[in-house]
């Protein structure tokens, strides 16, 4: 569980740093990547440890899975609450079949 939480607080910062700066368009570019890089610091900070701690109860390639769905569900929850996108059919399909990638690796096939 500790892998869990670090990789989603890891996911919240880089979501942060990577997208954040979308309704800020009249910030300087420089401006934009320097605050980008310094909120991008905790996410590695948290990310390291998660992948540390995680590996040898899952797979290199599980961790990466894993990561990759928290990825697309801290983006979805970024996406409306913040950018004030919407959540479409497609898109919850897409993450469905996600999960079902999620499914395949850790199956014992």
């Amino acid at each position: 569980m500790p892998t869990i939480l670090l990789l989603i607080a890891s996911n919240i910062f880089m979501t942060l740093a990577w997208y954040g700066h979308l309704k800020y368009k009249d910030v300087a570019l420089w401006k934009v990547i320097l605050i980008s890089w310094l909120i991008a610091l905790p996410e590695y900070a948290l990310q390291v440890p998660a992948n540390r701690l995680g590996y040898g109860q899952f797979t290199g390639a599980q961790l990466k899975v894993i990561q990759e769905i928290i990825t697309l569900s801290v983006f979805a929850v970024f996406s409306v609450l913040y950018l004030g996108e919407a959540l479409r059919w497609n898109h919850v399909a897409a993450f469905a079949m996600m999960v079902g990638a999620c499914y395949l690796m850790f199956a014992k096939i």
